[in-house]
């Protein structure tokens, strides 16, 4: 799981990375996108805009990217702990090529609106770990099911949602136990994927392995130096799916944490594209 000593070490390899040039940030970033992207707004195939709309604690904001015809199944994106940014927004751009309707939310709307940090290697120069704190500590189980449940209502308003598929769900690092909780709140969420989630088997009744339900289909990916600190986590998700009776797909990947992220100085790009094979497998199969 990310923690305070992991994103020191993380800050310094991103901003090491950095000091080689902007062309090294837009390198990683495009390695995340098809070979015949188009960058950003120029991306003709694609509608994207920046959305608010009203939930119980307030007005969640996000970035909204669909194909510009046709209806299609919704996902929600959950960020990792550096929040909504450009590398988030390519990876819903990827998926929205797909022909995924997708909504990247921002987790701290709650507190703040919009991008907070650029990239990863802002977030550590900014201190990113103890700004963020007070928003995460906000995001409980009871907190994202509420927020999934808007944004579930909000996609039902949408013309390029349809309304007859089912809606997905992914999250890295700290969303990757929201994917759960909002999947435990959202009866039309029959998919959802972790990858390298943070806390995923813990303590109290809200913890992620004790909220799993049928019919839902689970990806869960999880980070290599992440299972080398709780080897018994990927047993314990296992036989939770088995008693509930759920497909699911565990497996510990050769990454470490953040290993998914294009911006995340873990990025690794074999086990990226091979995590996001599997993940289009799962919505192909699920929604």
């Amino acid at each position: 799981m990310c923690n305070e000593s992991q994103l020191a070490r993380w800050g310094r390899a991103a901003l090491s990375r950095r000091a080689f040039g902007a062309g090294a940030f837009a390198g990683t970033i495009a390695a995340c996108a098809p070979v015949e992207r188009a960058a950003g707004a120029g991306d003709t195939g694609l509608t994207e805009r920046a959305v608010s709309f009203a939930t119980d604690a307030g007005t969640m904001d996000g970035f909204y990217v669909h194909p510009a015809e046709g209806r299609h199944a919704p996902v929600l994106l959950w960020p990792d702990i550096a929040g909504l940014r450009e590398a988030k927004r390519q990876m819903a751009r990827r998926l929205a090529r797909e022909g995924y309707a997708v909504l990247v939310a921002n987790p701290y709307y709650r507190d703040v609106t919009g991008e907070q940090f650029a990239d990863f290697a802002t977030f550590a120069a900014q201190g990113g770990f103890q700004k963020v704190k007070p928003w995460r500590d906000k995001l409980t189980a009871g907190a994202i099911g509420s927020d999934a449940t808007a944004v579930a209502r909000w996609f039902a308003g949408q013309s390029a949602v349809d309304p007859d598929r089912k809606m997905g769900t992914q999250g890295y690092c700290m969303g990757g136990p929201f994917t759960i909780w909002s999947a435990a709140a959202v009866p039309r969420i029959e998919a959802a994927a972790s990858f390298h989630g943070g806390g995923l088997v813990r303590d109290g009744e809200n913890s992620p392995h004790r909220m799993l339900r049928e019919p839902v289909h689970y990806l869960i990916a999880i980070a290599q130096d992440d299972d080398a600190e709780n080897p018994d986590a990927k047993t314990v998700l296992r036989q939770a799916a088995e008693r509930v009776g759920c497909p699911a797909e565990i497996e510990v990947y050769s990454g470490d944490h953040g290993w998914c992220v294009p911006d995340s100085p873990a990025y690794d790009e074999p086990e990226a594209e091979r995590a996001w094979a599997n993940l289009l497998a799962l919505y192909s199969e699920a929604l």
